[in-house]
Order: C-alpha cells, then sequence, then structure tokens
C-alpha cells in the first residue's frame, strides 16, 4: 500500500541520526513488546507477511510520532483483536489498571503456547520464507525488466521509487513465499526473488550519479520484461 511507511526516496523527514553503540533495546518496555510480539506470533493465527501489514495500517500521524516498537505494538494490538484472541474491551481495561485474571486460553493456543525454556529451540526452527517449490523462474541474470507501476491498497513489497523502472536482473535468490497474497490470505503463491541492479539515474533523475546503482530484491509478478 502506499502509505507512510515506505519512505524510500522522500523529501523532508530530516537526517538520519547514526547512534554510535546503539543498544539493542533503549528501554525494557521494547524488549518485552519484542518478545511479546514473538511469543503471540507462534500461535499460528497470522504470518509474518500479516504482521508487517499490520503496523503498515497505523495512522500516519501516528506513524511518524511514533518509534519503531511502537509500531510493533500497534500492530500486535491489532492482530490479537482481529483473531479474536483478545477484546478491544479487555486491552482498555488492562491499560486501565485493571488486573483481573484473563479469560482462559483456548485449548489450542495454550498447546501451541511458547514457554522461556522452548524459545532457543523455537527460534533456531523458524521457517523461513523460502519454499522447496519447483517453480520455474521468468527471467534469468542479465535480463532487462521494467518494474509494474502498481499501486495496491494492501501489503506490497515493491517500493514507490522503484516502479515503473528498468533495471536488470542481477541474482536469483531462489523461490520464496509472495508477500502480497501471503499477507492478505495467506496465500504462499511461491515465486523467484531476484536482486535487480537499478542505475541511481534511473530511480532519481539526471542529477544522480552515474556510478551509483541500488538493488532490490523482487518478485515475478512485480516484473516485465523490458
Amino acid at each position: 500500500m502506499n502509505g507512510v511507511h515506505d519512505m524510500g526516496g522522500m523529501h523532508g523527514l530530516g537526517p538520519i541520526v547514526h547512534e554510535t553503540d546503539e543498544p539493542v533495546f533503549h528501554a525494557e518496555w521494547e524488549r518485552r513488546a519484542f518478545a511479546i510480539t514473538l511469543a503471540a506470533g507462534f500461535l499460528g493465527r497470522w504470518n509474518l507477511d500479516q504482521s508487517r501489514y499490520a503496523r503498515e495500517l497505523m495512522p500516519p500521524a501516528e506513524y511518524l510520532a511514533s518509534t519503531y516498537y511502537e509500531h510493533w505494538l500497534h500492530g500486535l494490538e491489532r492482530q490479537l483483536v482481529d483473531t479474536r484472541l483478545l477484546a478491544r474491551e479487555e486491552i482498555e481495561r488492562r491499560l486501565g489498571g485493571d488486573r483481573a485474571p484473563a479469560a482462559p486460553a483456548a485449548e489450542a493456543d495454550r498447546a501451541r503456547a511458547l514457554t522461556a525454556a522452548d524459545v532457543p529451540r523455537a527460534l533456531y526452527k523458524s521457517k523461513g520464507a523460502r519454499v522447496a517449490a519447483d517453480v520455474p523462474p521468468r527471467f534469468r541474470v542479465g535480463d532487462e525488466i521494467r518494474t509494474r507501476n502498481i499501486h495496491p491498497s494492501a501489503h506490497t513489497r515493491l517500493p514507490r521509487y522503484a516502479r515503473g523502472r528498468r533495471g536488470m536482473i542481477h541474482r536469483d535468490h531462489g523461490v520464496f513465499v509472495f508477500p502480497d497474497t501471503h499477507a492478505m490470505s495467506q496465500d504462499p503463491k511461491p515465486q523467484h526473488v531476484y536482486s535487480v541492479r537499478f542505475a541511481a539515474r534511473e530511480l532519481w533523475g539526471p542529477e544522480a550519479s552515474p556510478r551509483h546503482f541500488v538493488h532490490v530484491d523482487l518478485w515475478d509478478d512485480y516484473l516485465d520484461p523490458a
């Protein structure tokens, strides 16, 4: 979707500030937000692409005024409510200080609950997005392509700055889940992902350096022959 999260090539947002020796977490609540999000994800009610899309639905002004892990919390709350693991009223009560015992979880969710002892094994065996499927590639290394100028209303991994642009297939990474369909219907629609090489001037115009190039990992469904 064309949301505020897709900031590539945008101006007026200020400099990128590099924090020397930046910690993994700036506060204890960030550590907890990360842990709760991972633990909830292991219940199997949603996938990684659905999690990303839930964060992208954050209202633009709120998105820009909040931090990275606040985006995570927004997405987690939305997923918990949408999958009926929690009611919005229960979340509001908890935020208001209510510490009454929660309603018992469904038996299937209790069986999948992630304990502290399970974390190393679960993370090590976590299933990635690569798919062992015999899907023929539409392109080969060296092929000239043009990205599609699409404007989907839902999740996509084709950034706005790279739409309708000409590039070259630099590398074939293999077959992966297609995030656009995976985020909406959990349909993996496996297809090849390529590292596509774009000249900086193709993306940013004649003022860009002729020596610079940008590589973007893109799926078959985003590409057409040039």
